[in-house]
């Protein structure tokens, strides 16, 4: 028998661990941008075109390379980071792999323009899916200069599955932010198709922090600082009252790098327990500095989870020092009155003024079970039932709930005219074949999805005009989202213009939630764009902001309703094209059967 085992040409090696390390051109960019501050930059430009799709070039003023180092960067497993296993513990630069720059060289064309400070010119070197095709000297400045054009240009199936440009400048703008938060005294600048989008000059971590996501969350942040023998703990978390539900901007970092964490997560959220309410989350940007012998980052290619040898004493620490920050702002100082003028109010004397117990009168020969009330009629008439299912005093006239030879007829046309609200969750009526239990909050949210999506449809929408204009701030990345789904919004009933740098006034809002926070609406709806960050044609994006709009316009859980507001809620609900389930498919309405509530009381 043959042998079939083969060894893998280096080429079709690296296409294969580029489908790790290169998702999308945010990863081409966290890459080429991590090591130019590997290379001590101090200035570092990034240009895309199309998203990244054309062309990508970072540029930086880092220390270059020789013409040999230039040729040999792009071989796989060739790092100037590490030269031993031990090293991987004792790390302390962003990449060490060595599996970044072939990875890229693999599936798009590549031109990179380098000079040391020592060498009088530079080197220009031209790859074409890891193909050398020239290699030249050059004159340029001291640093690099790497343009990464045709992405993914010879892997069709991963171009073809990129998602919008909107979407992948949103991830191009995410993955630069997060290696900008980190290192504040370095400056930056991002341009899509030759426009500015963000201009990080060097500045305070603080400023860093505001530059990125606007200056409204300079008044929301509070300094945490903590320092022990197991690591050390900086950076701002936000004030209770900057709780959001959705779209806080939270990070973790540690020795420098953008990490995951749900456990520090979770750390950081019960320390805000019982100061805001559940589901809401405040902005945080934490920063650990810990031994790099104690964390393992060689987990994942994108290098974003990281295992700590002591994560349950970490935990701890950091639950500590929010704890600590939120109780150094919440300490109230007392407030000294003038009391010139102040009115007489007479103190209490008990011997002065004497004060009567209340007395308690009732009837010791009153029996609820016994039919009559024994003298005290009024007590029975309390405790005898009004409602009209069963209530034995019911008029004559009064038509019968469930009549036994009326014919069939539509489930809405047999309901109580009465409803009854349970916890302020659910409403119940009574329909022909038992109890129905609807869920007022689900039942709200496809009532106003229909009607978002009508609007959509017949772009009938009418707009209420706010008194006074409202400023909505985004950072860069949620922005580029925002005017994606401007045109859309207008379709509604919004009426918001960009005022620049990712601000936004609000105008108007579309005519029947004028109670709702306008801005909280618009936040919330950009931030689940950007969770799906699907591919989507027109129709999609109109059904998912729709849904969005839906879920935060709709009557919430324990908002008490009138027997009005359950009627209008059961009737619009019906009226509905599909009453038992919300757009993204969770059950509205179930019914108890008679014949169950029978069973259940034998």
């Amino acid at each position: 028998m043959p042998d079939i085992i083969q060894l893998l040409p280096d080429s079709v090696a690296n296409q294969i661990a580029a489908g790790e390390v290169i998702q999308r051109p945010a990863s081409v960019i966290k890459e080429l941008v991590e090591n130019a501050v590997d290379a001590g930059a101090r200035n570092i430009q990034v240009m895309v075109v199309d998203a990244g799709r054309t062309s990508i070039q970072v540029i930086d003023d880092g220390c270059g390379m020789s013409e040999t180092d230039a040729r040999l960067a792009f071989e796989r497993h060739a790092t100037s980071k590490i030269r031993q296993a031990d090293d991987l513990f004792a790390l302390t630069t962003m990449g060490f792999r060595g599996e970044a720059l072939p990875s890229i060289a693999a599936v798009a064309q590549v031109v990179l323009t380098t000079r040391m400070a020592s060498d009088e010119v530079g080197t220009c070197l031209t790859l074409h899916g890891s193909r050398v095709v020239s290699q030249e000297p050059v004159a340029c400045p001291v640093g690099s200069n790497f343009r990464v054009d045709n992405l993914f240009f010879n892997v069709p199936a991963r171009r073809k599955f990129l998602k919008t440009n909107a979407t992948e400048l949103s991830n191009i703008l995410t993955a630069f932010e997060r290696i900008a938060l980190v290192y504040p005294d370095i400056s930056f600048t991002l341009y899509s198709n030759q426009q500015e989008l963000l201009c990080l000059r060097a500045a305070t971590l603080k400023q860093r922090i505001v530059d990125v996501y606007g200056k409204k969350l300079s008044q929301e942040l509070l300094s945490l600082q903590v320092d022990t023998p197991l690591c050390r703990i900086t950076g701002f978390v936000g004030k209770p009252e900057s709780a959001r539900k959705k779209g806080a901007p939270t990070s973790f970092f540690v020795n420098g790098r953008y990490m995951r964490h749900p456990y520090f997560h979770r750390a950081v959220v019960g320390a805000y327990e019982r100061l805001v309410a559940e589901g809401m989350q405040a902005p945080y940007f934490i920063y650990f500095d810990v031994s790099p012998a104690d964390i393992d980052v060689n987990i994942h290619p994108t290098k974003t989870e990281i295992k700590f040898e002591n994560e349950q004493g970490i935990y701890q620490i950091l639950t500590a020092a929010v704890k600590d920050a939120l109780g150094r702002f919440c300490d109230i100082p007392t407030i000294d009155f003038d009391t010139e003028g102040r009115p007489d109010i007479p103190v209490f004397d008990p011997q002065r003024d004497a004060v009567s117990s209340p007395q308690v009168r009732y009837n010791p020969a009153y029996n609820p079970f016994h039919s009559s009330a024994g003298g005290n009629a009024h007590i029975g008439d309390f405790m005898e039932p009004k409602h009209p299912l069963t209530n034995s005093r019911m008029e004559p006239d009064m038509p019968s709930l469930f009549p036994e030879e009326e014919p069939a007829a539509p489930l809405i046309a047999e309901k109580s005219p009465q409803h009854y609200q349970y916890k302020g969750r659910y409403v119940m009526t009574a329909v022909k074949s038992g109890l129905m239990i609807i869920d007022q909050h689900r039942a709200d949210v496809r009532i106003c999805y229909e009607r978002f999506m009508e609007h959509f449809r017949q772009k009938t929408a009418s707009t209420q005009r706010l008194l006074f204009p409202e400023m909505v701030q985004f950072s860069q990345s949620d922005a580029v989202l925002m005017q994606q789904l401007l045109p859309q919004l207008a379709l509604i009933g919004f009426d918001v213009s960009p005022l620049g740098g990712g601000s936004y006034a609000v105008n108007g809002v579309p005519a029947g939630i004028e109670g709702v926070d306008a801005l909280s609406l618009l936040r919330n709806v950009v931030s689940d764009a950007a969770e799906q960050g699907r591919n989507e044609s027109v129709d999609e994006m109109r059904a998912s902001l729709a849904l969005s709009l839906a879920r935060n316009t709709a009557i919430a859980y324990g908002q008490v309703l009138s027997n009005d507001e359950m009627e209008r809620v059961v009737n619009e609900l019906f009226a509905c094209s599909n009453p038992n389930y919300t757009p993204d498919g969770k059950l509205i309405l179930c019914i108890l059967p008679q014949s169950d509530i029978e069973q259940l009381l034998v």
